[in-house]
């Protein structure tokens, strides 16, 4: 009970970080989401990490940005990947 109980309070705090620091506005950057209202997007965070930088590297090219910047990216990132469905749209 106490494990469940753990993983539930992890959950509601990776969530609390996203909501803070993940922003959607349609006035930056075409309505993509962001990270705390800036233009930096958080699929440039994603493609930085995948192409091999670290914390760091990221923080020391956008001084602005800050380690829990990142990791909410990252938590954003494996939100989206847990939909139950795909659907494709017809245009």
């Amino acid at each position: 009970m106490a494990a469940l109980l753990s993983e539930i309070l992890t959950g509601v705090s990776e969530m609390k970080t996203v909501i803070e620091r993940i922003t959607i506005n349609t006035d930056i950057c075409h309505g993509k989401p962001t990270i705390r209202n800036t233009r930096y997007p958080v699929d440039m965070i994603l493609d930085l990490l995948a192409s091999g930088m670290n914390f760091t590297e990221i923080r020391e090219d956008y001084p602005t940005i800050e380690d829990a910047d990142i990791q909410a990216c990252l938590v954003f990132a494996s939100r989206l990947t847990q939909v139950k469905t795909i659907q494709r749209l017809m245009v």
